[in-house]
Formats: C-alpha cells, sequence, structure tokens
C-alpha cells in the first residue's frame, strides 16, 4: 500500500462519517477492512483509517474482529475501538477481561500500557459491571503505583538518525515544576518535561480516568457485578479498615488508591500556587485543581477519615484564590465539598457559600461555561443549600444577573431552579425583578462597556436590591427611560422572550404556599406594575398579567372585600381600560364574581353599592354619546364585563335593578350612533347589543337572576357546571321572554 491507498482511505472515512445518515457497505469490503487492519505488515496510518472507516459504521453486522488473541497493545487498542463502538453489553464485557489481563502480566519489550488504559476508561463508562471485584483490585494496584511512582528523570529523546544526530548518550535531566524550578517531589500531570517516559504517560493517562474509577469502585466493597450494591453501606467499616491499614501500612487495593490519590491531589493544589511559565499551562493548573478538589470530595465520601484533613486543606486553597477571578471555576467544587460535608467540619461554611454566591455572579455574569455551571452547580445542590443555608435563597439576585446575560441557554435550569428560590421572604421581590429582568440585561450591558462607576451603574444596584431597600417600582421609572435606548438590543430581547415562561412558573408554584397576606400583596402589584414594564412592545404584549389576576382572585376571593379601595381606585380610573385593558376587565370580572356574601360573610350592601356606583360611571363615561366629541375606544370585551358585573351586583342588591335595567335599555342607542359605527366593526356591536338584551331579560326576573348570578360557592361538580354555563342560561332566558317570531304564546 502507497500513497494512494491512505488518499482512498481517507476519502472514504470522509464520505462515511459526514452524514447523518448510516451507510452500508459490501461485506467483503468491510472483511478486507478487518483483515488489513489486524494484519502485522499493515503500516499503523493504514490500520488507524481502517479502525476510523470500522467505527463510522457502527453497529455493523459483518464484524469478525475478536481481541481474544491479540497481544500488540496498538492493535488492541485500534481493535478494541471497533468493538466498544458496537455498543454491545457483550463485547463491552469481553473487552474490558481482555484488557486487565493484559495489564495483569509482565508486558514483552516494546509494549505498553498506556495504549489500553484509554481502553479500560471507555469500558468502565460503557459498562462498569463487566469487571469483577478481583480485577478492579489488580487495576487499582496498578493505578496507585502508577500515581505514586512515576520516574522523576525526563524521558530521553528519541535518536533522529540524521548526520548531526550525537552518539554519546547524554545524562536524563529531572523534571521541572510548573514555574521551571527542579521538582523535588514525585511526577505529577502538572510536571514539566521536555520528554516524557512510558510511566509518566500512564501517570498521566490514570488522573484523567481516576475520577470515574473511584465513582465506579472506590467505594464497593461487593462484588461489581451487583449494581444495587451502595458505597454508603460499609463506609463505617471501610473507614476502620482504612485507619488499621495506614498505621500498619498494609493497605487492601482500594484503600491504598485512595491514600495515593489523595497525595496525588494534596501534591497538585500545592503545584497550583507556582506561576507558571507559560498560559497553557495556567489554564491546565487550574483544571487539574478543579479536578484534584473533586477527587478529593469523592475519597471523603467513600472514606470519612479523610475530611479533616482535607477539610483544613481546602480552607488554607479557598482562602488563597477566593481574590483571584480566573480561579472562579474552582470554587464550585470547594464550596461542593463544604455542602457534602459540612456536619464533620468546624468550618464556616457559610462564608464560603456567602462569597461564592455575592462576587463571582457580581463579577463574572458575562462568561458563558462559568455561568451553565454555577447554575447547574445551584441546580443540582438547590435541597441541600434550602435545608442547611439560607444564603441561597438570600442571593436570588445575583443568580438571576447569569439569566439576565445568558438567558436563552440557562432558561431550561432555570424552570428547575427557580421553585427552590421562591417562599414567603423572597416571592415579592423575585417576582419584581422577574418583570425587570430585560431591564437588568441592559444595565448589566452598560455596565460592561464602561469602567468607570456612572448612574447606570448606581441604579443596577438599586435594581437588585430595590425591595431591599424599600424602594417601589414607581421610582424604577426613571431607570427604564435611562436604559430605553437598548430596548432593541438582540440580547434584551431574547431575556424579555424567557419572562412569559417564569412568570407562569412563579405563580403557579407561589399559589402552592402562598397565603392570604401574601395574595393580596401580589394582586395590589399586579394592578401596579403592568404598565410599568421595559419599554419592548413584544415584551408587554407577552407579559399577561390579567390570568394571573382572575388565578389569584379565586385562591382568595375575600381579597375583592380586602382590597375594597385599592380595586375601586383601580376600576373606578376611565383611563386603564385604554392602557390596562386586559388586567381592567380581569378585576372587574372577579368584583362580579366574587363580590358575595357567598364568599366573604363581610361583604355587605354598602360595598356592593359602592362598586356598582364607581364602574357604572366608568360605562358611562365611555358609552355616553357627545355630539362634539369623540367616543373613547375601548375593547368590546371590557364593556361586556362592565354590563356583566353590573348587573351581577344589582341581582345581589336588588334595589339597583332599575338603574342597571335602565342602562342595559340604552345600549340599542349606542350601537346604532354613527360615532361608534365607525369605531367598533359590525361583529363587535351586535355581540355587545346581544350581550346587553340576555342581561337586561335576566333582570325581569330578578329572582331568577339571584339565583343565576350568586350562586353557591363551588364545591361540586354541579355547583361548577352551573358558573360554566351562564351564556346558556342567558340565552334560554331570553327566548322564553322573547319567543321567535310566527311562534304562538302558551
Amino acid at each position: 500500500p502507497g500513497p494512494e491507498a491512505v488518499d482512498g482511505l481517507q476519502r472514504l472515512h470522509l464520505t462515511v462519517a459526514a452524514t447523518k445518515y448510516p451507510r452500508k457497505l459490501d461485506g467483503k469490503f468491510v472483511e478486507l477492512l478487518q483483515a488489513v487492519l489486524c494484519s502485522p505488515k499493515s503500516p499503523e496510518q493504514i490500520q488507524m483509517l481502517c479502525a476510523a472507516i470500522l467505527r463510522e459504521m457502527s453497529p455493523c453486522n459483518d464484524l469478525i474482529l475478536s481481541c481474544d488473541e491479540i497481544q500488540d497493545t496498538k492493535l488492541l487498542s485500534l481493535v478494541s475501538s471497533v468493538l466498544l463502538a458496537q455498543a454491545k453489553k457483550g463485547e463491552v464485557a469481553a473487552v474490558g477481561q481482555h484488557v486487565v489481563k493484559v495489564l495483569e502480566r509482565k508486558l514483552p519489550e516494546g509494549q505498553s500500557a498506556r495504549f489500553v488504559l484509554p481502553v479500560l476508561a471507555n469500558v468502565i463508562s460503557l459498562s462498569p459491571e463487566s469487571l469483577t471485584e478481583e480485577q478492579t483490585n489488580v487495576v487499582s494496584k496498578k493505578l496507585a503505583d502508577w500515581l505514586r511512582y512515576a520516574s522523576i528523570q525526563q524521558g530521553m529523546a528519541q535518536p533522529s538518525g540524521g548526520f548531526f544526530s550525537s552518539p554519546r548518550t547524554k545524562q536524563p535531566a529531572p523534571v521541572t515544576e510548573i514555574d521551571g524550578a527542579v521538582a523535588t517531589d514525585f511526577f505529577t500531570v502538572l510536571s514539566v518535561a521536555q520528554h516524557y517516559t512510558q510511566d509518566q504517560w500512564l501517570n498521566v493517562q490514570t488522573f484523567s480516568m481516576l475520577k470515574n474509577w473511584l465513582l465506579c469502585y472506590g467505594g464497593k466493597e461487593m462484588n461489581t457485578f451487583n449494581p444495587d450494591d451502595k458505597a454508603g453501606k460499609d463506609r463505617t467499616v471501610t473507614s476502620m479498615a482504612s485507619t488499621t491499614g495506614r498505621a500498619g501500612q498494609l493497605l487492601p487495593p482500594r484503600e491504598r488508591l485512595r491514600d495515593k490519590a489523595f497525595e496525588y491531589c494534596q501534591r497538585l493544589v500545592e503545584q497550583s500556587n507556582r506561576r507558571p511559565l507559560k498560559k497553557d499551562d495556567g489554564d491546565l493548573q487550574k483544571a487539574c485543581l478543579i479536578e484534584a478538589v473533586a477527587i478529593m470530595d469523592i475519597i471523603c465520601k467513600q472514606d470519612s477519615s479523610y475530611v479533616c484533613r482535607a477539610a483544613s486543606f481546602l480552607k488554607i486553597l479557598h482562602s488563597r484564590i477566593c481574590g483571584d477571578a480566573s480561579y472562579a471555576r474552582a470554587l464550585l467544587p470547594i464550596a461542593q465539598f463544604f455542602l457534602n460535608h459540612s456536619k464533620l467540619t468546624a468550618v464556616d461554611s457559610d462564608a464560603i457559600y456567602k462569597h461564592l454566591f455575592t462576587d463571582i455572579p457580581a463579577q463574572l455574569f458575562h462568561n458563558p461555561s462559568l455561568a451553565f455551571e454555577f447554575v447547574q452547580f445551584c441546580k443540582d445542590n438547590s435541597q441541600l443549600f434550602t435545608d442547611s443555608s439560607s444564603i441561597f435563597r438570600q442571593s436570588f439576585p445575583n443568580l438571576f444577573k447569569f439569566l439576565a446575560w445568558n438567558s436563552p441557554p440557562l432558561i431550561s435550569e432555570f424552570v428547575d431552579l427557580l421553585p427552590f428560590l421562591l417562599d414567603p421572604g423572597t416571592t415579592i421581590e423575585i417576582f419584581h425583578l422577574l418583570l425587570d429582568l430585560p431591564c437588568l440585561t441592559a444595565a448589566l450591558d452598560i455596565q460592561l462597556s464602561i469602567s468607570a462607576l456612572t448612574k447606570a451603574q448606581c441604579t443596577l444596584l438599586s435594581l437588585s436590591w430595590h425591595r431591599a431597600r424599600g424602594i417601589t417600582a414607581v421610582s424604577l421609572v426613571p431607570l427604564r427611560l435611562l436604559l430605553g435606548s437598548l430596548a432593541g438590543s438582540p440580547r434584551v430581547v431574547q431575556c424579555a422572550e424567557s419572562v412569559p415562561v417564569l412568570l407562569e412558573l412563579f405563580f403557579r408554584v407561589v399559589a402552592e404556599f402562598a397565603d392570604g397576606s401574601l395574595i393580596n400583596q401580589l394582586v395590589v402589584l399586579l394592578l401596579q406594575r403592568n404598565d410599568q414594564l421595559y419599554e419592548i412592545p413584544a415584551f408587554k404584549e407577552d407579559v399577561v398579567l390579567g390570568s394571573q389576576l382572575a388565578v389569584l382572585c379565586g385562591l382568595r376571593p375575600a381579597l375583592v372585600v380586602e382590597l375594597s379601595t385599592e380595586i375601586l381606585e383601580f376600576s373606578g380610573a376611565v383611563s386603564n381600560i385604554q392602557s390596562k385593558e386586559p388586567i381592567f376587565t380581569h378585576m372587574v370580572w372577579a368584583v362580579g364574581e366574587y363580590l358575595s356574601v357567598s364568599y366573604d360573610r363581610r361583604c355587605t350592601v354598602e360595598q356592593i353599592t359602592r362598586f356598582f356606583e364607581s364602574l357604572e360611571a366608568v360605562l358611562f363615561e365611555i358609552t355616553q354619546l357627545r355630539p362634539q366629541a369623540s367616543t373613547p375606544s375601548c375593547a368590546p370585551r371590557a364593556i361586556s364585563v362592565l354590563m356583566a358585573t353590573l348587573t351581577k351586583l344589582a341581582a345581589r342588591s336588588q334595589d339597583l335593578i332599575p338603574r342597571v335595567s335602565m342602562f342595559l335599555s340604552k345600549m340599542r342607542t349606542f350601537v346604532q350612533s354613527p360615532a361608534v359605527t365607525s369605531v367598533y366593526c359590525e361583529e363587535d356591536l351586535e355581540e355587545i347589543l346581544i350581550r346587553a338584551t340576555e342581561l337586561m331579560n335576566l333582570l325581569k326576573m330578578p329572582s331568577v337572576a339571584q339565583f343565576v348570578f350568586t350562586p353557591p360557592v363551588a364545591s361540586t361538580r354541579f355547583q361548577k357546571d352551573v358558573n360554566d354555563s351562564l351564556p346558556l342560561a342567558l340565552r334560554m332566558v331570553t327566548q322564553l321572554l322573547e319567543p321567535a317570531p310566527g311562534s304562538m304564546p302558551v
């Protein structure tokens, strides 16, 4: 095979890989690919291409590959990658068994375990139960040795064979630390060398798979084929055995691996304090620190005797890195450790949580990867936080900065997180914050674009804490005006699109725990905030608060009496029909539905009369025909709801029936007026007239009207049906009182 064969296989691999549809190759050709792959005479590049093509064809029914007789570790790695790609449990188990046998025996000269260790990592990811306890003990012993006893001398460069190659053998140089100093302790992934030995590569590979290995096998003392066995059952016994073993230096394989892994992680944490010479080494340093802390957490879960050592060590680490924003991601596993082990440590965990929830979101809300990891961390530990610390719920304004800046990617995470943030103490402020979320996005945009503390940044602080500092929604109007130029920003618009989903969830969750006082506060805020939103037209249309008002009134009908002053003020203002028509209509409907002694014994005739007179004045104002002035334009639905509510109130205080009947009788003149017909369409006017006629006919039978419009509190299916069938009742009464033309009276 020559360059033509390589080029042809590369083209075939691209054809097979660059499609989402399955590709099928001829059976003989698949057989030929397998033969070339396993042939000892095939060049390494050809073997790799054949394996890549076969992996892309998975699952493939024409495979006859087997790893049982393969001794060459490079070839075993390629063949195993094809077999594991089939995702068949039997194949995965067979590969795992053979790889462990290869690792168990002494490898021939020129062979290295570094080629099969990644295969083992894939096996435990796909099917951890495929290894027996005896096999996991063998591998644990190997991993412990590779972690702790890798060479501290650099590897030798391979001779090039050129004219200038030196025939003399140089003494290998020692490995160095990440800051260039000569290493005086054992080798780790953060040790630096120009060339690495085989055992140093195994050290790096072992660390890369250590976390997953400990999660799968580190805490199990029974046969690993039993997936129901839990590490926690024998955690106490394990801890005692570990302590005894360390004292006598005779540790079983699992405990020995934990011990060496803990030392290794401590060494990595110490190395993270060194100043790297290269930027890439600095990124590696931070990534290794995060992994090391996570592994220490796992070890402490499996053996609590490590907790005190780790806690004091990580407390010092936290004090060192908490002021460096570049180490922000490393603070998450540290907080996770103290959250998991707070009962066994004497450390002030709340100080760690407070710094995490206060400083990191405020400074790094614009980092998308950190935002996702931070919110995912909160989501995964939301129950733990709510049970153990009040800082989590108190810090929600900072958490919402992540959402405000990264709303599309984080919306699903916040849907899961929001219920844990809500309680009677945070409900009102979260409500304000949700409505002002696009405004917060705009303020954060300004914060990033300028370095000095400006008025916009000062008001941003007010936005986050306006409820806690006693600032009302009205006082935020200047902020919305100040940020008005950013209303069309794509980021602000995207944030605004996420608010309706969260608002719906907000009211659904609040309905589960809200008491009467909290519901009353929310209703007042709904009436106030309906038109106090950031000036984004689509946002104002999507945020529908009227339906939520109806739900809250249904949860607590007595609020109509308790908030009568606020409701009268709101519903008595004609201007609210034009500017707040949806919520105005729902509020008026709620008055007609729930202002009844059936729902609240405190309801009096005087209150009914007061509401009637206020709403009567509003309906008169919008339906009055003015010869020299234009008729106020409002939604036909608002007119219909006002007429129905006045009729309901009159049915409960029958002295009012003549007044509303006279008013309804004038609606025919209203709908036929040229000034009105020029504003409303014919269908709307017809609906208004029909509803007025039906209501007027019903009032002709006061006892029937009282029964229909003052039903008992719905507690049975029949009573609910009465409420739901009012239009049918109105039509039936109309048919009784106004027979069709040509029919004979009975």
